[in-house]
């Protein structure tokens, strides 16, 4: 064995003797040991090892937490100013973004109201608000690019956004909030202006659906009203052809106000009501005028019977007229006896049209032809009445003129008091016509004297005396209430 050389002794040389290495444990996996400086002993292998296990996954639990606590996302955890500006940006983008929303929600309503207007009201002012309505959707529209072009450009969401851009992306967006305000402000102010209109429309509407209803309704009354009138045995051929000519209408109607418009729906609606309604009160009446016709066909015949009887008295009369007075008296009647004649027999001839009218059920005509029947008769009830009336008159006239002559004068006294009442001299416009009344009278007195005196002359110049003074009586009465109003 050859002996180690010795060596100079040296403070930093290791020892000389070290103890042997433990061989490893084939159980227990090797590691390195990072680098390191000064620190305490390790701790016994088998120990050392199992702390490994423990403290190396929470280590790198430790190092995933801040990700974790920063939304889900992958954004690194900032401080300081650049977070604030963030933060700040984030919050005008949320304002900005209610700003939207609801001027979105505005607009779409407002564009709910214009089409109401626009179904109902075909006017110029409904017309100018649609106009407006567009241009003020282009304005919105501008409003509304600004401020997704202004979301758009930034990402708040950046994990190296700076605080300069933060900055840049609120002012661009509170720039998009201001203009999104203006335009809803100029939307609501438009919206109030626009209260009248949709007002109306919004009437029509309302009274659409129940106008269609009373229309069906109303024809649907029509048709039963008539269906009974057929089963009492009237044909009432014209109401079947008025109601049948409404069943295009009511096409129209089921249609809807889409196809045909609101306003023309609710005209037409109206009309098809009124005109069922006709239909329908013409039907149930009509049992009631087939009766009605018939009473009056009776009466007018017998009427007329009776008119021809007193037709044949009328010769009677003028003969002692013609006898006992002057011919100025009687000759306007010689007509009457000929004249009522002819009339009853027209009459008579209207009656047999409006019976066979009556019994074809053409109610119009029937009921044209029984007026026609009235008016003949009442013309020659009038003439046939005046024959006996003038003989009448005329024989009370010739036995006492001083009645017809006091009874005129005393008409002429009460007008002239009147005339005179509060004044100290009359009113020219009112004494002239009553001095000439006076004078009038006279004269027709004195057309009583003679051996043949006019008395029908007599009698219709005092009648137009009387008529002059209640004239000026009138006046009188007139000018007096209007002057003291």
């Amino acid at each position: 064995m050859t002996a180690t050389p010795s060596r100079p002794y040296s403070p930093f040389a290791p020892r000389a003797r070290r103890r042997a290495p433990r061989a490893p444990d084939p159980l227990v996996p090797r590691r390195t040991p990072p680098a390191r400086t000064a620190r305490a002993a390790p701790a016994p292998g088998p120990l050392r090892d199992a702390l490994s296990l423990i403290v190396l996954p929470l280590a790198a639990a430790v190092l995933v937490l801040p990700a974790a606590f920063a939304g889900g996302g992958t954004r690194r955890w900032f401080g300081g100013r650049a977070e604030g500006q963030r933060a700040e940006a984030q919050a005008a983008k949320d304002a900005a973004a209610e700003a939207f929303y609801e001027l979105d929600t505005a607009q779409r309503d407002l564009r709910i109201s214009i089409e109401t207007i626009t179904a109902v009201d075909p006017s110029p002012a409904a017309r100018r608000a649609v106009a407006d309505f567009e241009a003020l959707g282009r304005r919105i529209d501008e409003a509304s690019h600004r401020y997704i072009n202004a979301v758009d450009a930034h990402d708040l969401d950046r994990d190296d956004l700076e605080a300069s851009a933060a900055v840049r992306a609120r002012t661009e967006l509170t720039a998009a909030k201001a203009e999104l305000d203006r335009a809803k402000r100029e939307l609501d102010r438009f919206t109030e202006g626009l209260g009248p209109l949709l007002g109306k429309a919004e009437t029509q509407l309302a009274r659409l659906a129940p106008a269609v209803e009373r229309a069906r309704q109303s024809l649907l009354a029509a048709s039963n009203a008539l269906d009974a009138a057929r089963g009492s045995g009237l044909r009432a051929d014209d109401l079947a052809a008025r109601l049948a000519a409404l069943a295009p209408e009511l096409t129209r109607l089921n249609q809807g106000a889409g196809q045909h418009g609101v306003p023309q729906t609710l005209e037409r609606a109206e009309r098809v009501t009124r005109e069922a309604e006709a239909v329908r009160a013409e039907a149930e009446r009509l049992p009631e005028r087939a009766a009605e016709t018939g009473h009056r066909l009776v009466s007018l015949r017998t009427r007329a019977e009776a008119l021809t009887t007193r037709t044949a008295q009328v010769e009677p009369v003028l003969s002692e007229l013609r006898r006992r007075f002057t011919a100025p008296c009687w000759q306007d009647l010689q007509h009457v006896p000929d004249q009522a004649v002819e009339t009853v027999r027209q009459a008579e001839g209207k009656l047999r049209e409006a019976q066979a009218a009556r019994d074809e059920q053409r109610w119009p005509d029937a009921t044209a032809l029984l007026s026609t029947v009235r008016a003949l008769l009442n013309v020659t009830d009038e003439a046939v009445s005046a024959a006996g009336d003038r003989l009448r008159r005329l024989n009370a006239v010739q036995k006492d003129p001083q009645e017809e002559i006091e009874r005129t004068r005393f008409a002429v006294r009460d007008a002239q008091r009147l005339a005179m009442a509060g004044r100290t001299t009359p009113d020219p416009r009112h004494a002239r016509p009553l001095d000439e009344a006076v004078a009038r009278l006279d004269r027709a007195i004195g057309t009583l004297e003679g051996r043949h005196p006019d008395y029908w002359h007599f009698l219709t110049e005092t009648e137009a005396v009387r008529q002059a003074v209640a004239h000026v009586v009138s006046l009188i009465r007139e000018e007096r209430g209007a002057a003291g109003h």
